[in-house]
């Protein structure tokens, strides 16, 4: 997790996802996150790091090369986002929208967030108008860019990590020792 430590630089960025904080957020010490559920996952996954590096990196590698939990198609799997802006007057709303999924399917989301966002976007003065265009450049550099076919990402990585540390919670839980409610990064959850 790269963090924002005062006087790092000007823009502020979630320590989970890495999405640009334009305001508010959630502060916990020196971390900062873009809302409550990334905070959650944040926590968990500063957990999970004490995990084996090995057991990781090979579910990792299983989840990279096998099939898309969404379409059952072909990998290679990784973390796909794609993003979505709506404004209505005063209120501009964003949500950013991870997925583990084959590369075919991430686009069709990232596709979908660009048609919403370009519809239901510019309501909004004048947040919405400074973040639509920006939104649907981020989901045009998804859909062209995206995490390399070749190599699991570090978005995967912690996914995956997430999906490990939720499972050992669970069964901590079930032990009467349970940490804060978080649910892990799943291919049908969204942000």
């Amino acid at each position: 997790m790269a963090g924002n430590r005062p006087g790092a630089d000007a823009v502020a960025k979630c320590d989970y996802c890495s999405t640009t904080i334009l305001f508010g957020g959630v502060r916990d010490g020196n971390a900062r996150y873009c809302n409550q559920r990334c905070h959650q996952f944040g926590w968990l996954l500063a957990r999970c790091n004490d995990l084996p590096d090995e057991l990781v990196d090979e579910q990792v590698l299983n989840v990279h090369g096998g099939p898309c939990p969404r379409c059952k198609g072909p990998g290679p799997i990784d973390v796909h986002t794609a993003y979505r802006v709506w404004s209505l007057i005063v209120i501009t709303a964003t949500q950013n929208d991870p997925q583990v999924c084959c590369r075919s399917c991430g686009r069709k989301r990232q596709l979908g967030g660009f048609v919403f966002s370009l519809l239901a976007g510019w309501w909004g003065f004048p947040a919405g108008l400074i973040i639509t265009p920006i939104t649907l450049t981020r989901n045009v550099m998804a859909m062209f860019g995206g995490p390399s076919p070749d190599l699991p990402s570090t978005q995967l990585e912690q996914a995956v990590r997430m999906q490990i540390g939720a499972a050992i919670a669970s069964s901590q839980r079930d032990s009467a020792a349970a940490p804060p409610t978080a649910q892990p990064l799943r291919s049908t959850a969204s942000r």
